[in-house]
Parts: structure tokens; sequence; C-alpha cells
């Protein structure tokens, strides 16, 4: 589907997952979570920061892809 570099997508990924784990660490989840439901809340955290880290890392690869055929339409 898209020619990018396979190795940039991994690192790009990971990166990406790592920095949205990161920011759900500001929420506070005793507001929201039941009590002594630790796993589980863990086990979220870690599910919404791949289904987030992995969102936004395609948003930049397909930025990426398109912004480098860009010349193709100008010339």
């Amino acid at each position: 589907m898209f020619l990018y570099n396979p190795l940039l997508a991994i690192f790009s990924h990971i990166f990406f997952i790592g920095i949205s784990f990161y920011a759900l660490q500001a929420i506070m989840p005793e507001k929201i979570i039941k009590k002594h439901r630790v796993f589980q809340a863990q086990l979220l955290f870690i599910l919404l920061s791949f289904a987030i880290g992995s969102s936004v890392s395609n948003f930049f690869l397909n930025i990426s892809y398109w912004a480098g055929r860009l010349p193709i339409f100008f010339s």
C-alpha cells in the first residue's frame, strides 16, 4: 500500500506508542476506574497507547509519503 522504509515505520510506531503512553499518564484513573481493578486499568492504558500511537504514527507516515510525492505532481 505505502512505499516507505519499513524500519522507519517500526521506529515511528514505537516512538508514538511510547509518547502516547507517557501522555496518558496525565489521566487520573482513580476518578473513572473501579477500585481493585488495577490490572484492567493497566491493560486499558496499554491498549489505548497502542491505538493512539499507531494512529498518530500512520498519520505522520502518510504525510511523509505524500510530501515526498508532491514534486511528481508539479513536474
